[in-house]
């Protein structure tokens, strides 16, 4: 417990010597398990659970006493309780590297301690893999990509040539990294459309989560780049040449037209939808099914937008109101 206590920066309070191994919900909690609680109402039933230890804020102090149980006191026990997860996941897979015999790699791939490749995957000419990475079944890595430590490469993702992918990322199954953008010029005597190179690469840094089935386009000339902590939901489109920041949420469903530069702290509700050349300014939150014109800036830290095309909730809800009234009148 104590490992465990440092790792998530939470006070010990209790038997530090109680070994968990895993995280679960109250109700289903082993012996094994940490579990957390938030308020003092659920406290009590974590008490009576099975779990080896809890997760709780100071509350949890003296309501305890007489029921002693290893504590782990956070300020935001939510959050230590995800920092747990993790450090306990990671704990059990360090120093189990291993490549299954369906497994194809190449002999210039780099694969270091602790990579696990699982059945029929392939890894491509000049890879890098970094420590305790897993790759998971039927997932095709293609020549030159890097892949940075301690990442969660599910089954049945393909990386592109020359891709990089930073420390910590997860990508969940069936992804598509760096695929060529959709960018094609057009013959004005014949009408044919002839592809415009792609020959751009992808960025992925630290602590970025991909869901499953998101496609994400390599740069044109230059470099699509995923800034540090983004989190991208399942089903959603990057197109190429996009800048997405850092610590932006981007929920499921949502399509990104080329050259798109998304600051820091941006936050896109579902089925949004971006025009290319477009800009979202830091912090701006952008309602499910909001739409933004290419060329495009939206503003405002802290700010939601909603529409389309997308403005200022309190004035779309305003035009709403307005609408219902002279649909009323009429």
């Amino acid at each position: 417990m104590q490992e465990v206590a440092e790792a998530v920066g939470a006070r010990l309070r209790g038997d530090g010597t109680v070994l968990v191994g895993d995280v679960g919900s109250i109700a289903s909690a082993s012996r094994d398990d940490l579990v957390f609680v938030e308020d003092l109402k659920h406290l009590e039933k974590a008490l009576q659970s099975a779990a080896g230890a809890i997760i709780a804020g100071e509350f949890a102090v003296t309501a305890s006493a007489k029921k002693p149980k290893p504590l782990l006191i956070s300020d935001h026990p939510k959050l230590a309780f995800a920092r747990a997860a993790r450090f306990l996941r990671d704990a059990g897979a360090a120093g189990q590297g291993s490549v299954h015999p369906t497994a194809v790699v190449s002999e210039s791939v780099r694969l270091l301690p602790g990579v696990q490749v699982e059945e029929h995957a392939t890894v491509g000419e000049q890879a890098e893999i970094g420590e305790n990475t897993r790759i998971g079944a039927g997932c095709a890595i293609a020549r030159g990509v890097k892949i940075g430590r301690e990442c969660e490469i599910y089954p049945n993702v393909t990386i592109y040539p020359e891709t990089t992918l930073g420390d910590r990322v997860v990508v969940h199954a069936g992804a598509v990294l760096g695929s060529d953008g959709f960018g094609y010029v057009r013959d004005r005597k014949s009408g044919r459309y002839e592809k415009f190179p792609q020959v751009g690469r992808l960025v992925i840094e630290d602590d970025v989560e991909i869901g499953a089935n998101t496609t994400i386009d390599r740069g044109a000339l230059d470099e699509t780049r995923i800034g540090r902590g983004t989190k991208i939901d399942n089903l959603v489109h990057i197109g190429h040449n996009c800048r997405i920041g850092e610590d932006v949420v981007i929920a499921a469903q949502t399509g990104l037209s080329g050259s798109i530069t998304i600051e820091n702290n941006v936050v896109l509700g579902g089925q949004v939808g971006i025009g290319e050349h477009a800009l979202i300014g830091e912090g701006v939150m952008l309602g499910g099914q909001g739409g933004v014109l290419p060329n495009k800036v939206l503003r405002g830290k802290g700010i939601a937008f909603w529409g389309t095309p997308a403005q200022p909730v309190r004035d779309y809800l305003k035009q709403l109101a307005a609408l219902a009234k002279l649909g009323k009148k009429r």
